[in-house]
């Protein structure tokens, strides 16, 4: 057991034990893994913004935009 002087001297430890809000701050400070929440995060949103390219694109007025755009350009460079 430790004497008073030497727990008042250690500060925020006593019996060797940090409390219980400093480990807990330092738990949240720790980013093990945090890369990868990241990628996994970016990659759902490119998945998603793809999906609406591509129902967007499939739309017959887009198709018809795209193509009238693609006649003009061959016209003017044939």
């Amino acid at each position: 057991m430790q004497s008073p002087e030497t727990t008042a001297m250690l500060g925020h430890r006593v019996l060797g034990r940090r409390p219980l809000a400093h480990r807990a701050l330092r738990r949240l400070a720790e980013e093990d893994g945090a890369a990868t929440a990241e990628y996994a995060i970016t990659i759902m949103a490119a998945v998603g913004f793809a999906g609406i390219l591509v129902v967007i694109l499939k739309s017959g007025e887009v198709q018809g935009i795209l193509t009238d755009l693609v006649r003009r350009a061959l016209t003017v460079a044939g």
